[in-house]
């Protein structure tokens, strides 16, 4: 397992243990790692929205450049 697959795990499991210690439930805890995933997929995806309009722009300062 690598150094940074590891991180992770103590990480989440830290996050865990310190969300239940304060009261949470695990439905709420899911309802937590849910959120996560919809913040993390809403940036990949307006990544991905830039990335095009980034490559025009690298495509057409090569049009101009040649």
């Amino acid at each position: 397992m690598s150094t940074d697959h590891k991180g992770t795990k103590i990480l989440a499991r830290t996050f865990f243990n310190q969300l239940r210690a304060g009261g949470y439930t695990p439905n709420q805890i899911i309802g937590i790692a849910t959120e996560l995933i919809d913040l993390v997929a809403s940036e990949i995806r307006e990544s991905d929205k830039a990335l095009p309009a980034l490559e025009e722009d690298d495509l057409s300062s090569q049009e101009v450049s040649v």
